[in-house]
Order: C-alpha cells, then structure tokens, then sequence
C-alpha cells in the first residue's frame, strides 16, 4: 500500500513525532510505501495554510490511503475534498481538551472538542489510542483502539552505571526522572515537586525535557523510578518505554496506564495527592534499590505492545477500510 501520514512537522527539526516515526517505520519494514506531509504553521489559521499544498501533493501521487494524526492534521487532509480514505488518529488532548494547574478543563480547549466531535462525520475510519477515549467518540461506528508501539530495539535494559556515565549523572544518588515539560500544566509537575519535598533530600529529580530522542533510554535506565503525574492522557508512551526498559514506575491513574501496567511488581499506581505519590515513590525506589530491574518489558510482549505487532494490526485496519468494511 501507498500511505501518505499526515502529521505536525512544528518541532525544531520540523520531524514528525517520535512516536509517528516509529509507527511509520515499522510500517516501511513490512514492506508499505510511507510518505509525510508535515503540517508547519501553529494555530487554525496556520493549519489550514496547508490545505493547498497538501492538495497538490495528493493530486500527483496515487496514495492509497491518507492516514492523519490528530484532529487538525485530519481537517486538513478532509477539506482538500479528495476520494482517497482518510483515517484519523486521535491522540487524547483533541478529543478531551487541554487542562489547568488545578485540572479543570480549560475555556479555549473546547473549540478544539466541538472541531474533534464534527471531524467524525467526515472521516472514514477513526483510532484512539486507549479504551479511555471511546467515550468521546460519540459519531462514528468505524472506531478501533489501537496504542502507539514500542521501538524494542531502541527501548531496552541497559546497565545503570553505564547509562549514568554516558549522561553524567551521578552514581551514588537515587534518581527520578520526570521526563515531560514542567511548564505544560496537564502533566502536573506541581504534584511530582509536593512530594519530593516530603520525601528526603538524598533524591535528586532528574528534568531533562526537552531530550534528544536517541538519548531518552538511557534515561529510563539511569534512573530508578519513571514517574507520570499527568491530569489526563491517553496512552502514554513513556510508561510503555519505561516497561520496555525494565525501570519502576509511579503514575497517575489516567489513560490505559492500568491496563499496561498490570500486576507488574515495582509499578505504582497513585492518586493525585502529594502524600500518595510520595509513598508510592518510597515504595518504587525501595523496590528498585532490592531488585533493580522491573519484569515491565515481558508485559510489553504479552500485550502486543511492540511496534512491530502494533504495525500488523495498523495495515489490518488500511485493508479493512480500502474493502469497504472500516
């Protein structure tokens, strides 16, 4: 098949996301033909700059199927008017908005939900990345769940000394890492610094947001505890890397993170009391300081988690919608 994805190309590098590259990837191993168009612009208006050239490219190519991810990225692969299928990847926050300090849904996330909720008459078939998101996915019956994969082969164990050297981290302290923006309100660092302070001061927290992506296992690896404090999400990929890696993990009940967690011993689920997340760092940290490691990335493997599992079932999708089924 001839895939054109359809994703935001605003990071520096103007790449897609991580996450869009692996699946893209993995999809080119199984022998697809992947092409990008990279929306640039911020914004409505910026977005939709991107309607004629995008038009252009899927007029002098014979794409199979157009695969966008995120609502915007689809409205503007939908308003080039083209007959080819168009799947629509919705990743949380544009489906469920964006959140406050205090976790309340904010005001000028809500244009945002009502263009997620229209998009659903308009796009042939839809993917949610966890079971949590179906609610908000009230038009359409052509919906299937589907979390982003693991690279496997990128998100692995690796010895902690070692991963602590090539980061210059130091070895003789216990490290957490918080490995999201501290100033993006929905990933509640407030609730992460609360509990440290409870805790004693021989933890250092390890920030090192933004990260080169080829660096981001060795994080998991060097730290002792993975930690997710977030408001909402949908299925996170950082608890999916930290299993892959084997790290012990303290989150928030939000997205799938209880499904892919499991019974996975050294992985803690919190409230979002700073008491609570304070002990199951406590918790987490002891559990590594005995054991080092996690069992997480067998989890991974027996839910199917890996990119390349992930991609099967991604081109089972494509072959359904180009057959008429969606």
């Amino acid at each position: 098949m001839k895939i054109l994805f359809v994703c935001s190309g605003n990071l520096s590098n103007f790449n897609p996301s991580p996450f869009i590259q692996v699946q893209g990837d993995s999809l080119r191993r199984r022998g697809e033909d992947i092409t990008y168009y990279k929306v640039r612009g911020t914004g409505f208006k910026g977005y939709f700059r991107n309607i004629t050239p995008l038009k252009k490219i899927i007029d002098h190519n014979k794409f199979d199927i157009i695969h966008a991810h995120y609502a915007l990225c689809s409205w503007v692969s939908v308003l080039t008017f083209t007959d080819i299928p168009i799947v629509t990847s919705f990743m949380g926050s544009d489906v469920y908005g964006y959140y406050d300090g205090n976790g309340r849904l904010r005001i000028d996330s809500i244009k945002n939900i009502i263009l997620s909720q229209m998009l659903q008459f308009f796009t042939g078939s839809i993917i949610v990345k966890s079971e949590n998101i179906k609610k908000y996915i009230k038009f359409s019956n052509h919906l299937h769940v589907l979390p982003n994969g693991v690279d496997i082969s990128m998100f692995k164990p690796i010895n902690k000394e070692k991963a602590r050297k090539k980061l210059k981290l130091p070895s003789n302290k216990k490290i957490v890492l918080f490995l999201a923006s501290k100033k993006l309100k929905r990933k509640n660092y407030r609730l992460v610094k609360s509990a440290l302070n409870i805790l004693d001061d021989d933890i250092k927290i390890c920030c090192p947001y933004p990260v080169e992506h080829e660096l981001v296992p060795y994080y998991y690896n060097a730290a002792d505890v993975t930690l997710l404090s977030s408001y909402n999400e949908g299925s996170p990929n950082i608890i999916k890397e930290a299993m892959a890696c084997n790290c012990a993990i303290v989150t928030t009940n939000v997205g799938d993170v209880e499904w892919v967690l499991g019974n996975t011993k050294g992985c803690y689920i919190s409230s979002f009391t700073p008491q609570d997340f304070a002990e199951k760092i406590n918790s987490a940290l002891t559990y590594s300081n005995k054991h080092n490691k996690t069992n997480g990335r067998r989890r991974i493997f027996k839910l199917g988690l890996d990119s390349e599992t992930v991609a099967l079932k991604l081109i089972s999708i494509y072959k359904s919608v180009l057959n008429g089924n969606n």
